[in-house]
């Protein structure tokens, strides 16, 4: 008559289900802890000496503004002249947006439902204009530009910032598209509508996490591009943020208060955008991946 071994506490060996992993976790926690410390110094800064007098940052740069000052901000907007640089950004930007979104979204809509012959040639087209880099043809586009007459106009920068960012916008339009289920466009098709109407009625209204995706990440480009506005619209009434800030920097190069106030007024603007509509770009990159 065999019998039964007695049932008692089993020791845990240390590996699953042990603490070793308790412990990786803890060491991945503290890592991602000490990355996000790195990347929120500078903003720290940033803010700190924007809101300090030069006495303040004289004796201690880095510590907490005692009491706070927001006068660097009104003395830089006035000085930085940053109200028209802001005006001229945000039509430059806004614009450009307009275009990319209209021109890419109905391209991408042609090349994703003809992903053969043609259609692919043409694809393949707008990513060789995401790996070539925009200088080599900074001089052609330059005369270009000129020729039309449109050096310190907005239509110049305009016509700049759409055809460099549209393989891109293309590029991610498509991938998106391609995810997409047909059905709900051959039903519109089918129901009497035209490609037209079956674009702008059903998949333009899908199309809402990828179209979030490249507004935020063409706006970030756009807004804080300084070399290109230097190029096209310096000496003009036209220039936009960054040329503005730059040249305010090299006035007031000293008076590091006011400095950092100009640079945290000519971010912000973008960085509330960002905030607003950055959970659509992982949703677009998903979406985009899937296909």
């Amino acid at each position: 008559m065999s019998t039964a071994p007695p049932r008692g506490p089993v020791a845990r060996r240390p590996g699953r289900g042990g603490r070793r992993p308790r412990y990786g976790r803890y060491v991945l926690e503290l890592v991602m802890i000490a990355v996000a410390v790195v990347f929120l110094f500078p903003v720290y800064a940033l803010i700190t000496l924007a809101m300090k007098d030069p006495r303040q940052i004289a004796d201690s740069p880095l510590s907490l503004p005692s009491p706070p000052t927001f006068a660097n901000f009104g003395h830089a907007w006035s000085s930085a002249s940053l109200g028209p640089a802001l005006l001229n950004s945000t039509i430059i930007t806004v614009a450009s947006l307009l275009l990319l979104v209209v021109l890419g979204s109905t391209g991408a809509y042609c090349l994703a439902r003809r992903a053969r012959g043609l259609g692919y040639g043409v694809y393949i087209l707008f990513l060789l204009g995401i790996v070539l880099p925009f200088q080599l043809g900074m001089i052609p586009l330059y005369e270009l530009v000129d020729d039309l007459g449109w050096l310190g106009t907005y239509q110049g920068m305009v016509f700049f910032y759409t055809g460099i960012q549209l393989p891109f916008t293309v590029f991610l339009y498509t991938g998106f598209i391609r995810a997409l289920p047909q059905d709900y466009a051959q039903a519109a098709l089918i129901d009497g509508c035209n490609h037209r109407q079956a674009f702008t009625r059903i998949v333009f209204p899908l199309l809402r996490p990828i179209t979030g995706t490249v507004i935020i990440l063409n706006a970030v480009f756009v807004w804080n591009d300084f070399f290109t506005p230097l190029l096209y619209l310096g000496g003009s009434d036209k220039e936009t943020v960054p040329v503005g800030v730059f040249a305010f920097v090299g006035q007031y190069v000293s008076d590091y208060g006011l400095v950092f106030a100009g640079l945290v007024l000519a971010a912000l603007p973008i960085l509330v955008v960002f905030v607003l509509l950055q959970r659509y770009v992982i949703k677009g990159f998903a979406g985009g991946l899937k296909g």
